[in-house]
C-alpha cells in the first residue's frame, strides 16, 4: 500500500517542539520577581524580549552543534535566556546582544559537557554486520546517539515556538554547519576544540571575537583551532564535502525512494543507492554497507515490519528526510523514525534511519495517523 504525503497534507498537528519551551522564559523568570516589581522592571523585560528573541534559532543550533542532542540543546537555550535575562539590567554594551548570549550559551555548553562521552553514530564505532537478517543487536545503555535536527525548529515551527520576530540573518545563521556528518565528526573533539572550530570556521568569527567570548588569549584560540582541524580531517576528511545533485535531480531520486520504501520495492531502492552505500539506524549499534548487503537487509526488514508504511518528507540537517510511519493496520500508523538521507551526486550514500519515535514530534509532526 502506498502512501506518501507530502508537509503540506498534514493538517491540524500540534507542534510539540521544545523551541516553545524556550519562548516560555520570560514568563518563568517573572513569576519569581517580587510582587513589588516596577513598569520599569517591565518594560526591561520588553526590552530583553524583543532584543532577544531574533537570536534563539542561531542560539540552538549553536548548542545542538556543542551537544549534538537537539533536547538537550532546547534545555540549554531556555538556560541561557533565563540566565541572560536575570543579568539584562547589568549589561553595559561592550559586546553586541548576539555576542553575549553565544558566551552565556558556549559556557553553558562547555559545562555541560564535562562529564559527558561524545554522542557517536553506528557507523562512527566499529565495522559494519555481515548479517542482515540475523536478530538486531543488543541496545548498549552506555552509549547516548547523536540526534538529528528538524530544519522545522528553524522555520516551519517558528512562528508556533513563538519565533515570529526571528531575524532572517539569524535563520541563516542556524542552518550553517548543520549536516549530520559535520555534527559527528565535531563530537569527536574536546568541548574546547569543539568550541573554537564552530566559532571560526562555521560561524566565521574572528580569532579576538573568539578569544574575547572564550577569555583566553587568540594565541591559544589559534592552538585550539589547529588542533581541532588536524582531528577533524582525521576522523572524517569528507565531512563537508558533499557533491549535492541539482534540485530536479534530488527531487526526482526522493520521489522515487518514498514510493518504492513504502511498496517496499527493493530493486528501485538498490537502484537510487551507491555502491559503497550505508544503512545505520540508532539506537542499534549495527550498521551495513554495500549493495549486496543493504538488498538482503531492506527484503528481510520491510517484508517483516509493518504490513503498511508511509512516510512524510522533512528536511533535518539541511538534507533529505522523512518521517516514517508503519503499522499493520492502514488506519492506524505510528510514527517509527526519521530517515536522514546523505546525497552522493544523483544517488543516495547513506541512510541513517533515527529509530526513536519521538523524534518525530521534535519535526512537529503528530506521533499517529489515523484513518
Amino acid at each position: 500500500m502506498t502512501i506518501v504525503t507530502s508537509v503540506s497534507d498534514v493538517s491540524g498537528v500540534t507542534k510539540t517542539s521544545g523551541a516553545s519551551k524556550v519562548s516560555k522564559v520570560s514568563k518563568q523568570a517573572a513569576a519569581q520577581r517580587p510582587a513589588e516589581s516596577t513598569g520599569g522592571e517591565m518594560r526591561v523585560e520588553d526590552d530583553f524580549a524583543r532584543l532577544a528573541d531574533p537570536f534563539r534559532p542561531e542560539i540552538l543550533a549553536h548548542c545542538y552543534r556543542m551537544l549534538g542532542s537537539i533536547h538537550d540543546a532546547e534545555d540549554l537555550v531556555q538556560e541561557t535566556y533565563l540566565r541572560a535575562w536575570r543579568s539584562y539590567e547589568g549589561f553595559e554594551g561592550r559586546a553586541s546582544l548576539r555576542t553575549w548570549l553565544y558566551r552565556i550559551a558556549t559556557n553553558a555548553c562547555l559545562t555541560a559537557l564535562e562529564h559527558r562521552a561524545r554522542r557517536p553514530l553506528p557507523a562512527g564505532i566499529g565495522a559494519p554486520s555481515g548479517d542482515p537478517e540475523g536478530p538486531l543487536s543488543v541496545i548498549p545503555p552506555e552509549i547516548t546517539w547523536l540526534q538529528p535536527f528538524p530544519d522545522a525548529m528553524l522555520s516551519g515551527a517558528s512562528d508556533a515556538a513563538g519565533w515570529a520576530g526571528a531575524d532572517p540573518a539569524s535563520v541563516v545563521a542556524a542552518r550553517a554547519g548543520l549536516r549530520l556528518a559535520l555534527v559527528a565528526a565535531l563530537q569527536y573533539l574536546p568541548p574546547r576544540q569543539r568550541a573554537v572550530l564552530i566559532l571560526r570556521d562555521v560561524l566565521g568569527w574572528r580569532a579576538a571575537e573568539a578569544a574575547s567570548l572564550l577569555e583566553i588569549t587568540v594565541a591559544a584560540v589559534n592552538s585550539l583551532l589547529k588542533r581541532a582541524r588536524a582531528r577533524l580531517a582525521e576522523v572524517a576528511p569528507d565531512a563537508e564535502e558533499v557533491a549535492e545533485p541539482t534540485e530536479a535531480e534530488q527531487r526526482e531520486v526522493l520521489d522515487r525512494w518514498a514510493r518504492a520504501f513504502v511498496e517496499a520495492d527493493i530493486d528501485t531502492l538498490m537502484e537510487l543507492v551507491t555502491e559503497d552505500a550505508v544503512w545505520e539506524m540508532p539506537p542499534q549499534p549495527m550498521w551495513f554497507q554495500g549493495i549486496p548487503i543493504l538488498r538482503r537487509l531492506l527484503t528481510f526488514r520491510l517484508g517483516n515490519h509493518g504490513r503498511y508504511r508511509r512516510v512524510v518528507p522533512i528536511v533535518a540537517n539541511g538534507q533529505p528526510a522523512y518521517a516514517v510511519y508503519s503499522g499493520e493496520d492502514l488506519d492506524h500508523l505510528a510514527a517509527e523514525s526519521i530517515q536522514v538521507l546523505t546525497m552522493r551526486g544523483g544517488r543516495i550514500a547513506k541512510v541513517t534511519a533515527f529509530r526513536t519515535p519521538g523524534l518525530v514530534a521534535a519535526a512537529g509532526l503528530p506521533m499517529e495517523f489515523e484513518g
